[in-house]
C-alpha cells in the first residue's frame, strides 16, 4: 500500500508517498523520526506479528502479559477441580474405599457428574474473567504487580515475536504428555476396578523417578546441556523454597493436633453433630464438617485414614451408603484444597505464578461456593435415588 507522514494536527505529507508491504496477522506503524525543523526527518516502519487474520487477542503490551499471568489461575483452578471431582484418585478416592470396604467404582457416576459440572462452571467462571480482563486490563487481579513481573519472568523486556512450533518442541511436548500418561496408569488401581490390565501400585517414590527422568530428558533434547538441566532444576527449588517450609510447618501443627488428641475431640464432635441426622441432611452434614477437617490435615490419605472408620459407620446407621460418604469426603477434600495454604500444589503455582495468596482467593472463593453447591446437590440426588 502507499504510505505518507505528515506533521501532528496537519494533512499534508511531508514524506512520502511510499510502498510499504502489508502481510496478514502483521501490524504495520510507518512513522517520521528525527526533526522537521532541523530537515532531518526519515521514514521508519515497524512490524508487530500477531494472529492470522481477527486474532480474538493480542499478546502484546500491558493487556497481552497480564492476560498470560493471569492465566496461571485459571489454570489452577481446573487442576483443583479435576482432583474435587476425580473419579478414581486412589490417594483419596482409593484409600477411602478400602477403608469403607467397598470397590473404587462404587458410586463413580456420581463423581462423574461432580466433574463434569464442575469442569464447565470452573471453564464459564476463567472465560468469564479472561473477556474482563481483556476488555479492560486494568480490572486483573494482578494488574497492580504488571511491572514487577514483567521484570521477573521477562527481564522487562515485552515479547511480541511468535514461537516457532519445531519439530524438537513437538518431540518436547510429547514427552511431557507421555510423562503424565505414565503417571496416570501407574497410579490407578486396575485389579480393584476389574480391568484386565496390571496394576504398578506406584507412589511418590515412583513418580518422582519418572518426573525427575522425564525432567533431564526433556531439558537435554531442549539443548540445555547438563549445566542448563542443572542451573534450571536448582532455580526451580529456589522459588518453591517458601511453599516447602510453609508444607514443613503446617505437617508439624498437624503432627501436635494428632498427638495431642485435638483432632480427635474435633472429630468426635463433628461426628456427635450430624449423627442422628435425616439421610438428605446427614450426607450435606458430612460434606461440611469434613471441610474443616481438610483444613486440620491436609494430606487427603491421611484424612481418610482417620476419617472414615469414623464416618463411614455412621452413614450406614442412616441409611446413606459409603460410597456417598467417600464421594463428600473425596470432594469437600479437594474443595478446601482450592483455599487453603497447606496444600502443596496451589500453594506452589502460585508461588511459580508469583500470586498473592490473599489476590487467589478472590477469584477462588466464589468459585469454591458454587462448587460445593454442584457437591451439595449431587449428594442430595444420591441419596434421594437411594444408590
Amino acid at each position: 500500500v502507499s504510505a505518507s507522514v505528515a506533521l501532528a494536527g496537519t494533512t499534508d505529507p511531508v514524506l512520502g508517498p511510499t510502498d510499504v508491504d502489508v502481510e496478514d496477522g502483521v501490524l504495520t506503524i510507518v512513522y517520521a523520526w528525527g526533526s522537521a525543523e532541523d530537515g532531518n526527518l526519515a521514514l521508519a516502519v515497524q512490524t508487530v506479528t500477531l494472529a492470522h487474520s481477527a486474532p480474538g487477542g493480542v499478546p502484546s503490551g500491558t493487556a497481552g502479559y497480564l492476560a498470560q499471568r493471569d492465566s496461571a489461575t485459571g489454570t489452577i483452578a481446573i487442576a483443583g477441580i479435576g482432583v474435587l471431582g476425580s473419579t478414581i484418585n486412589p490417594f483419596a478416592t482409593g484409600i477411602a474405599s478400602g477403608i469403607a470396604g467397598i470397590p473404587v467404582g462404587d458410586g463413580i457416576i456420581y463423581r462423574v457428574i461432580i466433574l463434569v459440572l464442575g469442569t464447565a462452571v470452573g471453564m464459564w467462571w476463567v472465560l468469564r474473567y479472561a473477556k474482563r480482563v481483556q476488555a479492560e486490563p486494568a480490572r486483573s487481579y494482578v494488574a497492580d504487580m504488571a511491572d514487577s513481573n514483567r521484570a521477573f519472568f521477562l527481564g522487562g523486556e515485552a515479547r511480541t515475536e511468535t514461537v516457532e512450533f519445531t519439530t524438537r518442541r513437538k518431540v518436547i511436548l510429547a514427552l511431557f504428555i507421555l510423562a503424565f500418561l505414565m503417571m496416570i496408569y501407574g497410579v490407578i488401581p486396575w485389579d480393584d476396578m476389574g480391568v484386565p490390565l496390571p496394576t504398578l501400585y506406584w507412589w511418590f517414590t515412583e513418580l518422582t523417578a519418572l518426573f525427575l527422568l522425564f525432567a533431564i530428558v526433556i531439558g537435554l533434547i531442549g539443548g540445555m546441556g547438563e549445566e542448563g538441566v542443572v542451573n534450571n532444576f536448582i532455580d526451580g527449588s529456589r522459588d518453591l523454597l517458601g511453599v516447602a517450609l510453609v508444607i514443613a510447618l503446617a505437617r508439624g501443627i498437624s503432627v501436635l493436633m494428632n498427638n495431642g488428641l485435638i483432632i480427635d475431640t474435633i472429630l468426635n464432635w463433628l461426628a456427635n453433630l450430624i449423627a442422628g441426622l435425616p439421610p438428605v441432611p446427614f450426607i450435606n452434614g458430612v460434606f461440611l464438617a469434613y471441610l474443616p477437617l481438610a483444613f486440620l490435615i491436609p494430606s487427603s490419605s491421611g484424612l481418610a485414614t482417620v476419617t472414615m472408620p469414623i464416618m463411614a459407620p455412621l452413614g450406614s446407621f442412616v441409611g446413606v451408603p459409603e460410597h456417598l460418604i467417600v464421594t463428600a469426603y473425596q470432594s469437600a477434600s479437594g474443595l478446601l484444597n482450592l483455599l487453603t495454604p497447606t496444600f502443596a500444589v496451589v500453594t506452589g503455582a502460585l508461588a511459580i505464578g508469583r500470586i498473592p495468596l490473599n489476590t487467589w482467593w478472590k477469584f477462588a472463593v466464589p468459585l469454591a461456593v458454587m462448587l460445593a453447591l454442584i457437591v451439595m446437590v449431587t449428594l442430595t440426588i444420591g441419596v434421594v435415588a437411594g444408590s
